[in-house]
This record gives structure tokens, C-alpha cells and sequence, in this order.
């Protein structure tokens, strides 16, 4: 059961990744879901037996007499944190189209002239003791 879980994980991240790469903002924010879901699965896993009560009344038997509760508790975190994302992403791509009418990325100018390989003209180069600032001081 546990290769039938692992290879589901796999399969989650492997779909989440290819969808978050994509250009189109519903693609990753379903990427970024699934990438969520396979977090939440891959720590129930590690979390050891299914089925195990939480604490163990009477004497320990074989092992510890507590399950560990930390998987559960990361798996709660993670659904919180994953679905504040989520919807935070779906409001950034609804406000997108609605500015643009078009849910894809477009690229950025910075991104097209890294692509050609073209080197940057529109700053100077400081040497090494002038200040990082661009403030100006009247003095000088």
C-alpha cells in the first residue's frame, strides 16, 4: 500500500510541477494545488501506522505506548498555508483578467533582452568606493 501512496505523491508533484511551469495562471494555480495535495499526502505518510490510536492506554506494547502526533499537526499547517496561497492566486489571476481580458503571462521586456543576450545600456557602472545610494550630497 505504501509504494501505491508513494507513487501517487510522485505523480502529484510531477502533474503540479509541469502545471506550475506553464504559462497560463489557471494551469498554476492547479499545479500549485496539487503540488499541496502531494505535501499533505507525503506527510501522512510519514506519520508510520495507519489506524493507531493517538495514545495508547494501559501497558506499551511492542514500541513506544504514543503515536506521533507531529504529522497530523504538519498536515493541518500545511492545508491552512496551502489554501491562503491558493486563493491568493486565484485573486491575483481573476484581477488579471480582468485588467488584460487574458489569463497567460506575458514576458517581461528584462526577459526578452536576456533571451537575445543583449547586454543592459540604460545604467551606468560605479566603481568600487562610490557610495550604492543615489542621493546626491548638495556639498559636493
Amino acid at each position: 500500500m505504501r509504494i501505491i501512496l508513494a507513487t501517487v505523491v510522485a505523480c502529484l508533484y510531477g502533474v503540479g510541477m509541469y502545471l506550475l511551469l506553464q504559462r497560463v495562471l489557471t494551469r498554476v494555480v492547479i499545479g500549485l494545488a496539487l503540488l499541496g495535495h502531494g505535501a499533505n499526502l507525503l506527510l501522512l505518510l510519514s506519520g508510520g501506522q495507519r489506524g493507531a490510536a493517538p495514545i495508547l492506554s494501559g501497558i506499551p506494547r511492542s514500541g513506544s505506548g504514543f503515536a506521533d502526533p507531529l504529522p497530523q499537526a504538519l498536515v493541518l499547517t500545511a492545508i491552512v498555508i496551502s489554501f491562503g496561497v491558493v486563493s491568493f492566486l486565484l485573486v491575483l489571476s481573476y484581477r488579471s483578467w480582468v485588467l488584460t481580458a487574458n489569463d497567460e503571462v506575458e514576458d517581461d521586456v528584462e526577459d526578452r533582452r536576456i533571451a537575445r543576450h543583449e547586454p543592459r545600456t540604460d545604467f551606468t557602472f560605479r566603481g568600487a568606493d562610490e557610495p550604492l545610494s543615489t542621493h546626491q550630497d548638495p556639498s559636493e
